[in-house]
């Protein structure tokens, strides 16, 4: 029996490319040769991301997607199929960040954040995943953060976020195994990103001090987008018959100098 390979052509999804992690992914997979259909809110944004795929030759398609609107993913699922075929590649990174204390945050405001961090992965899943499982190929990947396995302070709902898209992941790749499909978990650490960047100066700085106080800033650096885009690519490009997960990404600690 021949050994099943990855088609020639690989249209891949981007949900949250309109800045940041999802940005530089979507630049990272056209680059790498693959069709990319790009959603988020923001399609201005998105639109900028495109014209730079473009301008570097590669295929993009733009259009609008809210992951918490079970009808906006279906309409994007929809229109990315009869633009580009269907998705080989989809990667969740739509995310919700707020600064804030467990204590302080309203029910509402935790449950937005679920619902787009936990059940918007669930939506594409249901989406882009149940044709992937009849072709009997495909790759899903998901953006968590390294708060999935130790939580911080002072973020409102995201670690738990995490914490449960993870859960949900590792059934899912229980549930996928003998399918094709491959469920993969890329798991940033500190990223410069968009993501945070509308806080409140004062909350930010609130956050930042209390990680260290708790350990979690070991050292200054932090990542850049493009390694997570670059993990990324790597996990999708790997060969059928080889599943990368979980995949940590982490900033390295300056390099001392020597006496």
């Amino acid at each position: 029996m021949p050994k099943p390979v990855h088609p020639d052509r690989r249209p891949a999804v981007v949900a949250g490319a309109s800045s940041g992690i999802g940005a530089e992914t979507a630049k990272a997979l056209a680059a790498a040769g693959f069709p990319v259909a790009l959603g988020a809110r923001r399609v201005d944004k998105l639109e900028e991301v495109a014209e730079a795929i473009r301008t570097a030759g590669g295929e993009v398609f733009v259009h609008p997607l809210d992951v918490a609107s079970t009808a906006s993913v279906e309409k994007f699922s929809a229109a990315v199929t009869a633009s580009l075929g269907e998705a080989e590649v989809v990667v969740c990174n739509a995310g919700l960040l707020a600064p804030g204390s467990v204590i302080d945050a309203t029910t509402d405001q935790l449950a937005a954040e679920f619902d787009v961090n936990v059940i918007g992965a669930h939506r594409l899943i249901r989406a882009f995943g149940t044709p992937m499982v009849d072709r009997q190929r495909g790759d899903l990947v998901f953006v968590s953060s390294d708060t999935a396995l130790r939580a911080r302070p002072f973020m409102r709902g995201y670690s738990a976020t995490k914490s449960g898209l993870e859960g949900l992941v590792e059934a899912l790749q229980m549930e996928l195994e003998g399918s094709g499909v491959r469920a993969s978990v890329v798991r940033p650490g500190p990223t410069w990103s968009e993501m945070g960047s509308d806080w409140d100066a004062e909350a930010g700085a609130k956050v930042l001090n209390e990680w260290v106080k708790w350990g979690h800033a070991r050292h200054p650096h932090f990542l850049k987008a493009t390694a997570i885009a670059d993990a990324i690519v790597t996990v999708v490009s790997a060969p059928r018959g080889v599943h990368i997960s979980p995949v940590d990404v982490n900033p390295e600690a300056p390099v001392e100098k020597k006496s």
